[in-house]
């Protein structure tokens, strides 16, 4: 079944090239309103920026997610200061383990679906990218979205929707995409640790499909998610998938594009969990601009990066080695 797609994107953001500056840009739009709903904040830019539009009369609402899956709090903070200010901020729908989408609506019309948490280093360090959408049928979607959250009640896209949203369709979108594919897929993910992706990744390179995955390596991969995302690696290597990866930045992209054609971008990594208890928020496309957009990127990057050979999860120095790169581990740096 032909799976429905935004066949408009305003503009496509890439981190760390377009930078905070591009958010701070986007909330001084706002004239109305202004929705977000995001799982770690505290870049100081970003809530000058939300009080800014407070102060000048837009109604600012905020949902936060309360604590990782780890337990450990990053809002705490950034939740006082906001609601100094004056700014309503609530803690995310306690019907998913972690909201993990990463979204903004402005007025009602412009609405950001973002890789990227509201956090410096996701603007400096890591390749992310987020969307800008000003579609009215697919921005009031989010806007329903966030209210449902909002008053903790159920929510379901239209069948219609090109919204990819966890826990309601994202795998079966991921799948379908996937599936999809006839020439070229290129993949830039940190995890991969869902069975039904990885059946559905095998299944386009034993069909002829040139699929390349550019992956961030041990970065960012906690130790529970490591056995499944090296496995899984190491499988789609043995079948003549070609791994590299990504050079010089934290990968924290979560990226896919079908044949040149069309993209899947979203908050979501391949994962059970992902799918199956968390808020998630994706969109398909096949805007040629921003398509175009990112596949060059992922050229770009594919080129920067060196092949690289998925490590035997067993190995008990992998669990226990320190991550030197950008001069160390970052234990708030793990993929949710």
């Amino acid at each position: 079944m032909k799976r429905p797609m935004l066949h408009h994107i305003a503009r496509v953001l890439v981190m760390p090239e377009d930078g905070v500056e591009s958010v701070v840009a986007l909330m001084a739009t706002a004239m109305r309103t202004i929705r977000l709903k995001m799982f770690t904040f505290d870049s100081p830019e970003l809530i000058a920026g939300l009080v800014a539009s407070q102060a000048r009369g837009v109604e600012v609402r905020v949902m936060l997610n309360p604590k990782r899956s780890s337990g450990s709090r990053a809002n705490d903070t950034t939740v006082d200061t906001l609601r100094a200010a004056g700014v309503t901020v609530q803690w995310t729908s306690p019907h998913f383990a972690v909201t993990h989408e990463k979204s903004m609506v402005i007025d009602d019309s412009l609405a950001l679906i973002a890789t990227f948490n509201f956090v410096d280093k996701y603007f400096t360090l890591t390749r992310d990218y987020g969307l800008l959408i000003d579609d009215p049928d697919t921005v009031g979607q989010l806007v329903a979205c966030f209210e449902a959250d909002w008053a903790e009640g159920p929510y379901q896209l239209p069948l219609a929707s090109p919204l990819v949203l966890s826990n309601n369709n994202a795998r079966a979108t991921m799948a379908a995409f996937i599936d999809s594919a006839v020439h070229t897929l290129h993949v830039q993910h940190p995890k991969f640790s869902d069975l039904a992706i990885l059946d559905r990744l095998l299944d386009a390179q034993q069909r002829g499909v040139r699929v390349h995955i550019i992956c961030g390596g041990r970065h960012g991969i906690s130790a529970s998610d490591m056995m499944d995302t090296f496995s899984a690696l190491r499988a789609l290597g043995r079948a003549g998938v070609r791994i590299r990866r990504q050079h010089g930045l934290r990968l924290h992209s979560k990226l896919l594009v079908a044949d040149g054609e069309r993209a899947l971008i979203g908050s979501m990594n391949i994962d059970r969990s992902a799918f199956d208890l968390r808020r998630e928020m994706g969109a398909v496309f096949d805007d040629a601009a921003a398509v175009q957009k990112l596949d060059k990127q992922f050229d770009h990057d594919w080129q920067d990066a060196k092949s690289y050979d998925p490590p035997d999860p067993f190995r008990l120095d992998l669990v226990t080695a320190v991550d030197q790169l950008h001069g160390g581990s970052d234990p708030d740096f793990i993929h949710e």
